[in-house]
């Protein structure tokens, strides 16, 4: 089950109070103050930690407590101080503040921390006040209180190739035929609703990450449908492929859906418009031999390919050009200088 968000409620730990103790020892009638300082109180981290891909421990618990402190005591004895209490994501988390919806930090990296809340300073035990003026203090610090914060945590997919489509383009099928991963497939549409990882091993030394995410209608951009829920999954892609349904259900002309998408896409993020993208034309075994080229022809010109040039075509049910396209992928991510950014 993937989960890519959830709201938790951490705190991190009070500082320990410091002490206030005078030295007793027989012999030595003025020994002077020895109260030692508190220990500091744990701070809760967020780790970014490549074993993990889901969020799903953060749904099924809300409160994360960080210890706290531990008092000082006599003899200058400062407390222990408390371990701090940490949070393993996977890479590709957002922290949001939930009560002001303002961004903590971006977990974008593997081994990346972000400290969400700090824990409290230990007080000062009277030793620490003891002065040429002042050699009896009787006061010491009471330990720092512990942060308490409402936290969001948003998951944005981190993959390789994106697929791109209208509800039953055939991402699904796709993913099927290049990974292990088995995606529900059916005749209807949003099949998906969730985001699909899957590992396409190329050969024993190359292997990409594609992303199945939940299909796109008119007006994402704006929230309808699943709108957000999958364009921000994907902006963490390195390469888009775009798949036509050749022959949609409904239909509708897969130029005319090719743009409804791009249109989604630029409304939403300049950036995520400006992506590599591989205009893939899908479900090419649903057309007769002797009526592809024809059809073919048609949708590479209305897309805009130059004279001469087509789209790649494949079919995910059958497998037809499916590897030529994964080594299409292989060539263009690698040209990505930094991936998953």
């Amino acid at each position: 089950m993937f989960i890519d968000e959830a709201v938790i409620e951490v705190r991190s730990g009070k500082g320990g109070d410091g002490c206030v103790s005078f030295r007793r020892e027989k012999y030595i009638p003025k020994g002077g103050p020895d109260g030692g300082n508190g220990g500091d109180g744990g701070s809760v981290i967020v780790a970014g930690d490549p074993n993990i891909n889901t969020l799903l421990d953060y749904r099924s618990r809300f409160h994360w407590h960080a210890r706290h402190g531990q008092p000082g005591t006599s003899r200058d004895c400062s407390g222990e101080a408390a371990a701090d209490l940490l949070l393993p994501v996977p890479p590709g988390t957002l922290i949001y503040n939930d009560e002001t919806n303002q961004l903590i930090a971006d977990v974008d990296a593997p081994g990346k921390r972000v400290v969400v809340a700090k824990g409290g300073r230990g007080g000062f035990g009277n030793i620490h006040f003891k002065s040429s003026t002042n050699q009896t203090p009787r006061e010491a610090e009471p330990g720092e209180p512990g942060e308490t914060v409402r936290v969001r945590l948003e998951l944005k997919l981190m993959a390789d190739v994106g697929l791109l489509g209208m509800p039953n383009a055939g991402k699904s099928t796709l993913l099927r035929a290049v990974s292990k991963a088995r995606p529900m497939v059916a005749d209807f549409p949003f099949t998906t609703l969730k985001p699909q990882l899957g590992i396409a091993e190329l050969d024993a030394e190359r292997r990409l990450v594609f992303a199945d995410i939940p299909g796109l209608i008119e007006g994402a951009a704006e929230g309808v449908g699943l709108g957000h829920d999958f364009l921000k999954h994907v902006e963490r892609t390195a390469l888009l492929v775009h798949l036509l349904d050749v022959a949609p259900l409904d239909g509708s002309d897969p130029a005319a859906n090719y743009e409804i998408i791009r249109r989604e896409l630029a409304n939403y993020s300049n950036d995520l418009a400006e992506k590599d993208e591989i205009i893939v034309l899908n479900k090419i075994d649903l057309i007769a031999p002797d009526d592809r080229d024809a059809l073919i022809d048609r949708l590479a010109g209305q897309l805009g390919f130059a004279r001469g040039e087509r789209p790649m075509v494949i079919s995910g049910a059958t497998r037809e050009g499916v590897r030529e396209l994964l080594e299409r992928c292989w060539q263009m991510s690698a040209r990505v200088p930094e991936r998953w950014t």
